[in-house]
């Protein structure tokens, strides 16, 4: 019955109830939900069965520890990121020099279904568009939108004083929405 009651519920209503009980059966059920998905993005990037698996358990693992202490707004999108970002530093650790290429001849050769696609375009657009923000303003929207840490906590992790923090996040924001439209990414 504990089955069919987790299905009736979002995926972020399950990831509230394992933050608040830690119940890992819970976030077990979710990540198996996701588990194709997370196995074939990895073996795209990493194009090696065995290292594809152990990489879809790393992230489980990951996504274990760090969704107790992290809000996730939209599960499939944060975990898509989550199980990319890994498979990219596993080919810089293994190799430094050839890990653009190999995503960039993935990219090109394997296609993702067009949802996939569309995602990773905006946000890789919105990565670009973070990485031109002026140093300030980059590190208080990082910390603020990614990190879902609080204006306070953000003033105590740069030491910028609490209304220039606000005013970095505003104008981050404004100049994201900025970037991105002159990219051509809709919301």
């Amino acid at each position: 019955m504990s089955t069919e009651k987790s299905i009736s519920k979002t995926d972020e209503e399950i990831v509230a109830e394992y933050r608040s009980t830690g119940n890992s059966e819970l976030i077990g059920q979710l990540y198996n939900s996701y588990l194709h998905l997370v196995y074939g993005l990895c073996l795209k990037y990493l194009k090696s069965r065995d290292d594809s698996q152990d990489a879809t358990m790393a992230i489980y693992e990951k996504i274990s520890q760090t969704l107790l202490s992290t809000e996730v707004q939209h599960f499939k999108s944060w975990l898509y990121m989550v199980s990319k970002n890994y498979c990219l530093m596993e080919l810089r650790k293994s190799n430094p020099e050839k890990s653009v290429h190999v995503v960039m001849e993935n990219d090109i050769v394997t296609h993702l279904n067009d949802e996939e696609d569309i995602m990773e375009s905006k946000l890789s657009a919105l990565d670009e568009c973070i990485s031109e923000l002026k140093e300030e303003q980059q590190a208080c929207v990082k910390l603020f939108f990614l990190e879902k840490k609080s204006y306070n906590e953000v003033n105590e992790m740069t030491g910028i004083d609490l209304k220039k923090v606000k005013s970095h996040i505003q104008n981050g924001k404004r100049n994201l929405k900025i970037c991105l439209e002159n990219k051509n990414v809709n919301g």
